[in-house]
C-alpha cells in the first residue's frame, strides 16, 4: 500500500486510536482519539482547547497513535503513526463534522463547538502490522518529508550459513538459499531469536549498522 492508503485505512476502518503524548515531567499520557479525515498533507483530528491533551499537543507538537481492528488477536491489523502535529484551526471543523456526523450528538450547536480546534499529523513515520496472514506482514513508511527510522535485524557477510537462525525463527522468514542469508523484513516479528542464537555474530540490529 501507498502512504495515503494507510491514512485512509486509519481513518475509515480503524478510526479510534490510542494517542500518546508526554506531560511536563516527560511521563507518557494516553487517551483515545478518533482520526477523522485525511488528505495528501496528513491525518486530521480534533480536540477541545480546555483539555490537557490540547495543552500537551501545543507544547510538544508531537504525537504517537496506534489503532487496531479485528475480532481476535490472530485476525487483527494494527497501524501506528508518530510524528509532528500542527494546529490547523477551527476552519477545518465543518469538514470533520460532515465526515463524522456522530460528532453533532456530542457538540450539537455552533456555540458548543467554539471550544474545538483541529490538528494535523503531517510529518512522521508509520508502521503496518498484520497478524491475519501467514506469515505475518509488516511495512514501514514515512510521510511529510520525514526519513524512515528503519528498525530490525540484518545478516552481514560474517554469515557462515549454519542455518541456526532459520531453525529458531518463528515465522521462517529467513532466506537460506544464499550467503549471507537474508531476513525478509516484511515478515519479520523482530523477536531477536536469530540475533541471540547466531554463533558467528553475523546478525546486527539496525542501530548497530
Amino acid at each position: 500500500m501507498e502512504t495515503q492508503d494507510y491514512f485512509a485505512y486509519l481513518v475509515d476502518h480503524i478510526h479510534s486510536t490510542v494517542a500518546a503524548t508526554t506531560d511536563d515531567s516527560g511521563m507518557p499520557v494516553t487517551c483515545v482519539i478518533d482520526m477523522m479525515d485525511w488528505d495528501e498533507n496528513g491525518v486530521y483530528f480534533l480536540t477541545a482547547k480546555g483539555k490537557g491533551f490540547y495543552s500537551r499537543l501545543t507544547k510538544r507538537k508531537f504525537l504517537s497513535v496506534t489503532g487496531m481492528e479485528g475480532e481476535s488477536t490472530m485476525t487483527s491489523r494494527s497501524l501506528s503513526l508518530r510524528g509532528s502535529v500542527k494546529e490547523v484551526g477551527p476552519s477545518f471543523l465543518p469538514r470533520l463534522f460532515e465526515k463524522n456526523p456522530y460528532m453533532a450528538e456530542i457538540y450539537p450547536d455552533e456555540a458548543s463547538r467554539r471550544a474545538l480546534t483541529v490538528f494535523c499529523l503531517y510529518k512522521g513515520t508509520g508502521e503496518w502490522f498484520d497478524l491475519s496472514t501467514k506469515p505475518i506482514q509488516r511495512a514501514s513508511f514515512s510521510f511529510g518529508g520525514a526519513e524512515s527510522e528503519g528498525e530490525g535485524f540484518f545478516i552481514t557477510d560474517r554469515c557462515v550459513l549454519c542455518r541456526l537462525c532459520y531453525s529458531k525463527c518463528p515465522q521462517k522468514c529467513i532466506d537460506i538459499s544464499r550467503r549471507p542469508a537474508v531476513i525478509q523484513q516484511e515478515n519479520c516479528l523482530r523477536c531477536g531469536n536469530c540475533y541471540d542464537v547466531c554463533l558467528a555474530r553475523a546478525i546486527v540490529k539496525r542501530k548497530d549498522l
